[in-house]
């Protein structure tokens, strides 16, 4: 059987993929080149595709790398290529691109990793895609603040607060939200392909109310022009264009709905007979936003004076010295890589025996060890939610 997998497989891609797993072990050609008992130039060969395995090769390579057969030889879904492209208007350096470059791979690669453990476990992520919102002749402000609502509407938000913004976009629209380390000036990458669906990847070492921010605003390209990949990147706009001022509007009126912001203003405003920074503080917090962003929604609402940021901010301000004053944690948060679900689904593979401790490691992003930490981590967690329920039928209880 062995046999007639390798004569029907892309050599090519088994060339790449033995290549990976050999530079993951710190592993030369020279040496692996020892273990099947061939040339180095065998092994270049090999890796690029130009000569074919055999079987009993395949099996003593997997197993110095530490892998199963089935890792080199499991069939994956066929896709367009993954594209993210910079905004036409901005004009990128090769430096910034070689910065930016590796992430963009790198959100393919979890992409195709998501829709793959989707495959094996047979569990797709739902799809609860609006039509994309037509704002022809609209102005900014009324388009972002109506698609807001139009969206809380449809996802059953109310007008209170989004305490998980990520877990709302994954499971009740179906975009994948992945957390990646970039330079500081960037928030997030979005993309769109009719396989993978939305994809976005955001700043992890942002701040967590700006991640939830910069969610919003990368879900507002999903709504209007669903199919035009961006890279977000801060001060490179001579000219701002309407898509992004339309999408810089949005995260206001999406985390902080105009009649639940007034609602929560007026009760504080009448228990106090003022509204003190105290208030401004656990409002913000309230909504998951920062102070910036809170104050200057008040000002454009006239709730507060105008210029009242520049105030605060001239007086110096120390924003996490009052959170810490008054009690008020940091936002919550959970800093994972990879989105709860994607990490489900490795775990159902991984216990089935439907992918390997190698490749489950792989599919977190960490090594073995980790790995195994991981896993029960999210057992306890599966297995402590309902003992003993596991083929109850909710609906004949």
């Amino acid at each position: 059987m062995a046999t007639n997998i390798l004569d029907n497989i892309d050599l090519r891609k088994l060339g790449e993929l033995l290549q990976q797993a050999r530079k993951k072990c710190g592993m030369t050609q020279a040496d692996v080149a020892k273990v099947i008992h061939a040339s180095r130039t065998t092994i270049v060969a090999i890796e690029k595709g130009e000569r074919r395995l055999k079987p009993n090769e395949l099996i003593q390579l997997a197993r110095t790398y530490g892998r199963s057969v089935s890792d080199f030889v499991r069939p994956s879904p066929v896709m367009e290529p993954f594209e993210v492209q910079f905004r036409a208007v901005y004009k990128r350096s090769e430096q910034e691109e070689a910065r930016i470059t590796p992430i963009v791979r790198r959100l393919e690669e979890l992409c195709r990793n998501y829709l793959e453990l989707e495959k094996i476990v047979d569990a797709p992520l739902p799809r609860n895609y609006p039509q994309e919102y037509d704002v022809t002749n609209m102005p900014i402000e009324a388009a972002a603040e109506s698609i807001a609502i139009a969206e809380r509407q449809r996802l059953g938000l109310g007008d209170g607060p989004i305490p998980l913004v990520r877990d709302i976009l994954e499971q009740s629209v179906g975009i994948r939200v992945f957390y990646l380390r970039m330079p500081a000036k960037y928030s997030e990458i979005y993309s769109y392909d009719e396989q993978l669906g939305g994809c976005m990847a955001i700043n992890l070492n942002h701040y967590e109310e700006r991640r939830r921010w910069s969610m919003a605003h990368g879900y507002l390209h999903f709504l209007v022009r669903r199919r035009k990949p961006v890279v977000d990147y801060e001060g490179h706009y001579q000219r701002i264009p309407e898509s992004e001022r339309l999408a810089e509007a949005f995260p206001k009126y999406f985390l902080m709905p105009t009649s639940g912001l007034l609602r929560r203003f007026n009760d504080m405003y009448r228990t106090h007979s003022k509204f003190t920074p105290s208030n401004l503080f656990t409002l913000a917090y309230y909504y998951g936003v920062s102070i910036e962003a809170l104050v200057y929604r008040l000002e454009k609402m006239g709730l507060l004076p105008s210029g009242t940021w520049d105030r605060l901010r001239d007086r110096g301000l120390k924003v996490k010295k009052v959170q810490q004053e008054l009690g008020l944690e940091e936002i919550q948060q959970r800093a994972d890589i990879v989105p709860i679900h994607y990490q489900h689904l490795a775990i159902e593979a991984f216990d089935r025996g439907l992918i390997t401790e190698g490749r489950f490691a792989d599919l977190l992003g960490v090594d073995r060890l980790e790995a195994r930490r991981i896993a029960e981590v999210l057992r306890e967690y599966s297995s402590g939610m309902m003992e003993g329920t596991a083929h109850l039928d909710l609906r004949q209880a």
